[in-house]
């Protein structure tokens, strides 16, 4: 009987076993401390910016209608939004607040300050279950 393997395919073969046991989340002690210490630094600064009048004109914080992010719910977005009359991300809504009670300027969803703000009313609502559309 003849044998349908060479030596090229049955190496080829083990090299690519050996690359794909390799997992890619497989990061190192340093890397999770340094990328968890950089998260928390984006949560403080949204925190700032969520207890500071200066998103808006009128002198209104987004704290004060959500403190520590009460109420906000971003685990239950992308959800439909009735003031918006869509379904809209977490993103969209801190912008309807942006432009509605705090009479500020929208923020791009890429801007550092929407990300801030994201991070800061998702770690603030850390461990609740997340229930996409949700009301």
């Amino acid at each position: 009987m003849k044998c349908l393997y060479t030596k090229k395919s049955v190496l080829g073969l083990a090299a690519l076993m050996a690359v794909s046991s390799v997992q890619a989340d497989e990061f190192s002690k340093d890397d999770l401390e340094r990328w968890q210490g950089q998260f928390m630094e984006v949560v403080k600064q949204g925190r700032e910016l969520w207890t500071s009048p200066t998103l808006g004109t009128n002198g209104v914080a987004c704290g004060q209608c959500h403190p520590n992010a009460a109420n906000t719910h971003p685990e239950t977005y992308p959800k439909f939004q009735k003031q918006i009359g869509k379904v809209i991300p977490l993103w969209e809504m801190i912008n309807w607040c942006l432009r509605n009670p705090l009479e500020g300027q929208p923020l791009a969803a890429d801007d550092p300050k929407m990300v801030a703000l994201q991070a800061y009313v998702t770690f603030e609502r850390r461990g609740v279950k997340l229930e996409p559309g949700k009301h």
